[in-house]
């Protein structure tokens, strides 16, 4: 029931999905009085979906702790779904806040995770890359960070098919020295971990972009600066493309001959094709869809969390903690008289 457009943008972005994962079965928790005839005009969607009656839903204005209070919400109740077995993961469109606080409580993070974290799917100039966290957390310590690099890499890994993503520390540069304690010490253990030869070290803002890393690692409020700032500078030169090739005859006419190149551009920078932020550490998939996104883009979110569910993306998170909680730590610096600075599971 969550969304710009819901429920019929769900049920719309279902028929998609069901078509993409013919093996897949959805638990659609909602209003059945607006469900049901949306649904019965969706042969495909119709033959792979139950729906469960909820008699509350979550709008986008109400705060994370009254949301929590709606416990006969349908965003409630598909998080219960997933933490009694019945469904294995669950992808909303709805209050942002509300669906973290909800999963936190009633998921709970993964053994040896402290914090879950918000990662999501971006464009670069190499490929696509993994970035977390891009909000939940906005203060973080350096076992924060390496329990985000060893989700991410694992996200790299299933959702992007990556078999050795490359890993970087997201710094006010490259250089060994910069930074703060919190992320030297996060970047000493990474080096003496099992992920080692793909830590590359650390990264600078326009790295991002670059796709110097596959994954970029970083604390909740730096990530979502730098998200809110990409998305901000993709509008603008969308704007700026617009008003080049409308303001006069000689750019209608340019526009006509570059179309073509426009539309690989459009359709590479899709927002829908990166529809659907994760919150990784959780015991279960949460998948976060934007709002406003369309059809398409829901299926998305729905590939995404497929991706996850089949790739069996919370085990691997498991096994490489126990690698990380098992591999020797760096060596102690004769000059450091602080206490032990390995932060791991």
């Amino acid at each position: 029931m969550g969304g710009d457009r819901a429920p019929a943008v769900v049920i719309d972005g279902l028929e998609i999905a069901a078509e993409r994962n013919p093996a897949a079965r959805f638990l659609l928790v909602g209003d059945e009085a607006q469900i049901a005839p949306l649904l019965a005009r969706h042969k495909r969607a119709s033959a792979v979906c139950t729906v469960r009656h909820a008699p509350d839903s979550i709008g986008n204005e109400m705060k994370p702790t009254a949301a929590l209070r709606a416990r006969q919400s349908s965003m409630r109740l598909a998080i219960d779904a997933v933490a009694g077995g019945e469904a294995s993961g669950v992808v909303s469109a709805g209050n942002t806040g509300a669906l973290m606080a909800i999963a936190k409580i009633v998921l709970r993070t993964l053994p040896g995770i402290d914090r879950p974290a918000m990662a999501a799917i971006g464009p670069t100039a190499r490929g696509d890359v993994v970035m977390l966290d891009l909000g939940a957390n906005v203060q973080c310590d350096t076992r924060n960070l390496v329990q985000f690099a060893i989700m991410g890499d694992v996200f790299a890994r299933t959702v992007l098919g990556l078999p050795a993503p490359s890993i970087g520390l997201l710094n006010v540069g490259s250089e060994e020295l910069k930074g703060d304690d919190i992320l030297r010490d996060a970047a000493e253990i990474l080096r003496a971990s099992h992920i080692a030869p793909q830590f590359h070290g650390f990264v600078e803002g326009d790295d991002i972009a670059a796709g110097t890393t596959d994954v970029v690692v970083t604390d909740g409020f730096t990530g979502n600066v730098a998200l809110k700032t990409g998305e901000g500078a993709l509008k603008l030169i969308g704007q700026l493309l617009r008003q080049v090739f409308s303001g006069s005859i000689a750019g209608r006419l340019a526009y006509l001959l570059v179309r073509p190149s426009l539309d690989r551009l459009r359709e590479w920078l899709d927002p829908r094709r990166y529809n659907g932020a994760v919150m990784v550490g959780l015991n279960g998939v949460v998948v976060k869809s934007h709002g406003g996104t369309d059809a398409e883009g829901f299926a998305h979110a729905v590939d995404v969390a497929m991706d996850m569910v089949v790739h069996r993306f919370n085990d691997l998170i498991r096994q490489d903690l126990a690698r990380i909680a098992l591999d020797k730590p760096p060596a102690a610096d004769k000059n450091d008289k602080g206490g032990p600075r390995l932060a791991t599971a």
